[in-house]
């Protein structure tokens, strides 16, 4: 019986030099959408599909992320006095979402170094792993990927076709077979091919459900471009020894460790909330 996934990583050690001089003090994942942390949506998305022990891969000057996930006790005792229930109900709600816990990527040696460093934490279980740079719109991904991981007790790592001269920024797989209800079986994947070299224009986001024998893959890598230790080569190797599935997502997704992409996600929530969405609308038709 295929074990279900309960728990969930997210790295968050990058330093988020996109977004100095803020990013000095301020992690990136902290940085608001709207009016909350980047990472709260990340999390939010993984509690609502079912996962709620949560692993943050941190970093030096990231203790704003764990403050933030835990009580504030003087700050709730003053909004409840100030009878700013409204308030008090969104802080005590982000310190209640998940069981969360947090473990130290010492070197900055790579994605697939932070996926690894959580293997105690882990265990013998299959895992999900998010990225905080990839805001989706919804979690019908993260729910294709934990499906696919049931039916076939196998990995499964979101897609999403871009334009040829774009898949240089991206892991790309090789497809072993064309989609079937948005799901492949993945033939290979290789790290930021140059647009002649790739395979397909199927690019690797990030949104991963993996069997635990990712972390013996993790543990054969040697560092590959960028001098780092590639998620995408291990997953390369765990295909030696397991099938692999792609599920291509069908959702708005942003990218908001880029400044277009964080000033994207942050008008179309704003857009989408009752408080806001009408007046936002407004000024922006006056711009144009």
């Amino acid at each position: 019986m295929t074990a279900r996934v309960r728990k969930a990583v997210i790295p968050a050690a990058g330093l988020g030099t996109r977004f100095l001089p803020a990013t000095k003090s301020v992690p990136k994942e902290m940085l608001p959408l709207v009016d909350r942390p980047a990472i709260q949506y990340v999390v939010e998305e993984a509690v609502h599909e079912g996962i709620t022990d949560i692993l943050i891969v941190t970093g030096r000057g990231k203790d704003a992320i764990s403050d933030y996930f835990d009580r504030n006790v003087e700050l709730e005792q003053s909004l409840e006095n100030a009878g700013k229930h409204d308030a008090l109900k969104q802080v005590r709600d982000a310190t209640e979402l998940a069981e969360v816990h947090y473990v130290r990527q010492h070197d900055p040696l790579g994605l697939g170094h932070a996926v690894s460093v959580a293997r105690h934490h882990v265990g013998d279980e299959p895992f999900a792993v998010l990225l905080p740079d990839d805001i989706m719109s919804d979690g019908a991904l993260l729910r294709a990927l934990l499906d696919v991981h049931e039916r076939e007790d196998a990995s499964a790592i979101g897609l999403l076709e871009v334009p040829p001269e774009e898949i240089s920024f991206y892991g790309c797989v090789a497809p072993d077979g064309a989609l079937v209800d948005g799901i492949l079986k993945v033939r290979g994947v290789v790290e930021k091919p140059v647009q002649r070299e790739a395979p397909s224009n199927l690019a690797v986001i990030g949104r991963y459900v993996f069997t635990p024998q990712i972390f013996d893959a993790l543990d054969r890598i040697t560092p590959g471009r960028g001098g780092e230790l590639q998620l995408t080569d291990a997953i390369a190797l765990l295909l030696e020894d397991q099938p692999v599935f792609g599920c291509a997502s069908r959702s708005v997704r942003f990218d908001v460790g880029q400044r277009l992409g964080f000033l994207c996600a942050n008008v179309a929530f704003a857009l989408e909330r009752p408080d806001l969405g009408a007046a936002l609308r407004s000024w922006l038709r006056e711009l144009e």
